[in-house]
């Protein structure tokens, strides 16, 4: 059994809120069984990064836990949250002003030696 999983997060994106709860609650779930649980934030979901960003978006209707709860929950289960500087660059985000939860910079480079390693599962989003 593997216990290490790693997340790309490539559609989850603020623009598209309902897209975002279930990696997030995956990871909860994950590193509540022992697994360590990356999150790889590319392209748009570098922006959930952003503090205030993920505060008031929600997956639907139903308004018990925003996004930013879900990913407080995630980490505060251990997940670490890794961004790709290059998908920081072109939305404009500052690495040095983002979420307390905020692990460090990993990008493609990162999730690929993960994904080539066989002691690790990865997920896309």
């Amino acid at each position: 059994m593997k216990l290490k999983l790693a997340i790309l997060l490539w559609g989850a994106s603020p623009d598209q809120p309902h897209l975002c709860a279930t990696p997030f609650f995956h990871a909860a779930a994950a590193a509540a069984m022992d697994v360590e649980v990356e999150i790889y934030f590319t392209s748009k979901s570098v922006l959930l990064l952003v503090p205030g960003a993920a505060a008031n978006l929600y997956a639907g209707k139903n308004r018990d836990m925003s996004i930013y709860e879900h990913m407080c929950q995630a980490a505060a289960h251990g997940v670490k949250f890794f961004a790709c500087s290059d998908a920081m660059a072109a939305h404009g985000v500052d690495p040095a002003k983002l979420i307390e939860e905020y692990s460090g910079v990993g990008g493609a480079a990162a999730f690929m030696g993960r994904v080539l390693d066989e002691t690790w599962s990865t997920l896309s989003y």
